[in-house]
């Protein structure tokens, strides 16, 4: 995905250049757009949040067992799953309160 200082560098040389006029014909790119729902972004977040938890397990079930897995490798695979987990709770969240925020718009 790229972003919008991606987007605008590359068409500079479309656009003509900072100060100049466009070129008649010449569209900017639509931000954002592509054939991803939110469904399936909000799907491939969950599932990259359960693959984190399920790769910081492996390595502390690992770890217990005697295998050749560095302390600080489990500390961080831990600490990240941990983190994903704060995001994706914070940002269910934040999608339950713009949720009750439409519909006290609507009543």
């Amino acid at each position: 995905m790229q972003t919008r200082l991606d987007l605008y560098s590359r068409n500079l040389g479309t656009l003509g250049g900072i100060g100049q006029d466009r070129t008649p014909g010449a569209q900017l790119p639509v931000v954002g757009a592509s054939d991803t729902s939110f469904g399936d972004a909000l799907t491939k977040a969950i599932s990259e949040v359960s693959d984190t938890r399920d790769r910081a397990s492996d390595l502390v079930q690992r770890f217990a067992a005697g295998e050749n897995v560095e302390l600080h490798q489990v500390m961080a695979a831990s600490e990240e799953a941990g983190l994903a987990l704060d995001l994706m709770i914070e940002l269910r969240n934040k999608v339950v309160e713009a949720y009750r925020s439409v519909i006290a718009m609507q009543s």
